[in-house]
């Protein structure tokens, strides 16, 4: 089993700011207002050759009324019981408050170890007014400064020596899965697929921690397919607050295309495809995902012979320019080619990755730039003398030539349908970019 690490405490003591350090890059927001980490954040990193995944949470506020506090309580409870280890975050510069009271007799009762982490002693003097935490009563305290770093790496070898090698082993094996996310409107039916995929066996299940309020991270294991479904369930629950929800939709799911490799984008049959639907499609594509299209609820629509046919040819007309995308009708209830879904899925993930060699890809393109030459720019030929594929996570090619900059769109896409017709990319946006030879 992988190994996860939860950062608690109440708010404005640090706790992004140590998330950010640990894996060395800016993904949570920080700010002095309290409140800003609303989810848990979740993320993967190492210390001494072990890797372990770690969720920052927002706040603890115990007993709050406010109706986002309370939200946050949840999710700081629900990452204490799915973390095997827990750093309790504490401010020295502020001194101990009936917050980190209330926050000490939640984690007493928990069974787990407890680093006692106090934060912002950067010097000699807040060394001192520090060990007044003493009196919380946990055994394993550090004294740090998130900010600067000091002080962290005693805190991680104490929680790298509870992680076995097996269970790093198996976060890193995670963390390298194929991640596919489920996006779309609400009531479109994307949790029905999730459950329709995992079907009843939940035992093949992992919930790994998830980002977001409602993104839950699902490690899938069958029929010899291993990767991470992500979720974005929840987007349409209408909570006490009247929250703008189509912001909050589309917030939620661009952190799950951040972090996906391939979205799996579900329509409702009877609704279409909608300006927001479209907003989401862009949003991938421009983020270089690959992407499966879903019409879902294909069941309920009264079908003639070529239903299928006009109804994609539609679809295709408004996801122009970008149409090299698989386009699949199921039905989540009726189970009706889900797992034609996931192949598809896979095959894009594959396309994503692909590596074409460069004298395959001069042999080929070179001759479709014969067949149809760039137009002449102020009586001057374009030539193109060489392609190459960049090493870049998003299938991205550089086409050398005299006059880089006079190579209009018309011509690019002319180009782009050529990679497309000779190299399997289906489901993947290409980057293309002229450069000076």
């Amino acid at each position: 089993m992988s190994f996860t690490v939860a950062i608690v405490g109440r708010p404005n003591v640090g706790k992004s700011t140590l998330f950010n350090r640990l894996l060395e890059q800016r993904k949570a927001i920080v700010d002095d207002t309290s409140g800003v980490t609303r989810d848990r954040q979740y993320g993967v990193t190492d210390w001494n050759g072990k890797t372990y995944n770690i969720i920052d949470t927002g706040g603890f506020v115990a007993g709050s009324q406010d109706v986002f506090e309370k939200e946050i309580a949840k999710q700081v409870l629900v990452a204490v019981e799915e973390a095997n280890a827990i750093i309790f975050m504490v401010d020295a510069a502020t001194g101990m408050t009936d917050l980190d009271d209330s926050m000490a007799n939640v984690l007493r009762k928990s069974t787990k170890p407890v680093f006692l982490t106090v934060n912002k002693v950067d010097n000699n003097e807040r060394l001192l007014e520090a060990s007044e935490f003493y009196r919380l009563g946990f055994p394993h305290i550090f004294f740090i400064a998130a900010a600067s770093g000091s002080g962290t790496g005693e805190l991680l070898d104490a929680i790298a020596e509870l992680i076995t090698d097996d269970a790093s082993e198996e976060t890193k094996e995670i963390d390298a899965l194929p991640k596919f996310a489920i996006i779309g409107q609400p009531n479109v039916g994307k949790s029905s697929l999730l459950n329709a995929l995992i079907g009843e066996e939940r035992t093949i299940v992992s919930e790994i921690a998830g980002t977001t309020r409602d993104t839950i991270h699902t490690h899938y294991n069958l029929f010899q397919k291993e990767f991470v479904l992500i979720d974005t369930a929840g987007i349409r629950r209408k909570t006490k607050v009247h929250e703008d929800l189509e912001f909050y939709s589309v917030i939620r799911a661009i952190k799950a295309v951040d972090e996906a490799d391939v979205c799996l984008l579900v329509l409702d049959a009877e609704k279409g495809i909608a300006a927001q639907d479209l907003n989401i499609f862009s949003l991938a594509a421009k983020k270089g995902k690959g992407i499966v299209v879903l019409v879902n609820k294909w069941d309920l629509l009264n079908k003639e012979t070529n239903s299928a046919r006009d109804y994609e040819k539609k679809l295709k007309e408004r996801l122009a320019p970008f149409t090299d995308v698989p386009i699949l009708f199921v039905s989540a209830k009726d189970k009706t080619r889900i797992f034609k879904a996931i192949e598809l899925a896979l095959e894009v993930f594959d396309n994503r990755q692909r590596k074409i060699a460069t004298s395959e890809l001069n042999d080929i393109m070179l001759k479709a730039i014969q067949s149809y030459h760039p137009p002449v720019v102020r009586g001057h030929p374009i030539k193109i003398k060489f392609i190459t594929q960049l090493p870049t996570a998003v299938p991205s090619f550089a086409f050398f030539c005299n006059f880089p900059e006079d190579i209009k769109t018309p011509y690019k896409n002319y180009l782009e349908n050529q990679l497309r017709a000779n190299f399997d990319l289906t489901g993947v946006p290409i980057r293309i970019f002229f450069r000076k030879k």
